[in-house]
């Protein structure tokens, strides 16, 4: 069923193990960042040059929003949700390079970073308040709503899943069928359009992440 978002679209296969189009793509994206960063920060200045001052613009724009969101310092977070973050917008415009398509295009990708979230959630949340006071939390504001809150954990994950899955499978879709009817330079103006939707799903996905983290660690009750 090649071109199913539901389906992964296999290109390698290494002994038993299959390796997909949105895999492959993610690894090429990691990889890049890993060299871009290892070549921009090799030498860091107390004077920055372009370079370094771009990517410090951008680590103190993601830590004033973590912060805004977690009311307190959002350094421990930083490293996970700002790489989410970063990670997020390099796949979702990864359809603008001809022949790459956007691994959160399919649902295998975010499945995993809603797994991700998922797990870091309860990570910190335990780390921040210990094991006995966050379990706790699950039998607030009564004991018998302890199913309901556990149901609500994984179906706001599913939810994370599904949002940033649809936005994207749709996106890719519409061009699909518009240059299909129009040709190549209509789905231009819809091309832009992604972009802005891509850095949006970005930032939605990681502004949620972080709301299910301050709550993990107790920021929102203070």
């Amino acid at each position: 069923m090649e071109g199913n978002p539901l389906v992964p679209d296999i290109v390698l296969q290494l002994g038993p193990v299959q390796i997909s189009r949105a895999v492959v793509t993610t690894w090429a994206i990691m990889l890049a960042l890993a060299a871009f960063l290892l070549i921009a920060l090799r030498r860091p200045k107390v004077e920055a040059g372009p370079m370094q001052a771009f990517l410090e613009v951008i680590v103190d724009t993601i830590e004033r929003q973590l912060k805004d969101v977690l009311a307190r310092d959002p350094g421990p977070f930083l490293p996970l949700l700002g790489s989410l973050f970063i990670f997020l917008v390099l796949a979702n415009l990864a359809a603008v390079f001809p022949g790459a398509a956007p691994p959160t295009g399919h649902i295998e990708t975010p499945a995993a970073l809603a797994a991700i979230v998922f797990l870091s959630v309860h990570f910190y949340g335990v780390r921040s308040r210990g094991l006995g006071r966050y379990l706790r939390h699950y039998l607030q504001p009564n004991p018998f709503l302890l199913p309901l809150n556990v149901l609500s954990e994984l179906t706001r994950t599913f939810s994370l899943m599904i949002r940033l899955f649809g936005n994207m499978m749709s996106h890719e879709f519409v061009i699909a069928i518009v240059v299909f009817l129009a040709g190549l330079f209509l789905p231009v103006p819809f091309m832009l359009l992604g972009i802005l939707i891509g850095i949006i799903q970005a930032y939605i996905f990681t502004i949620l992440a972080t709301v299910y983290v301050a709550a993990a660690v107790g920021a929102v009750e203070a």
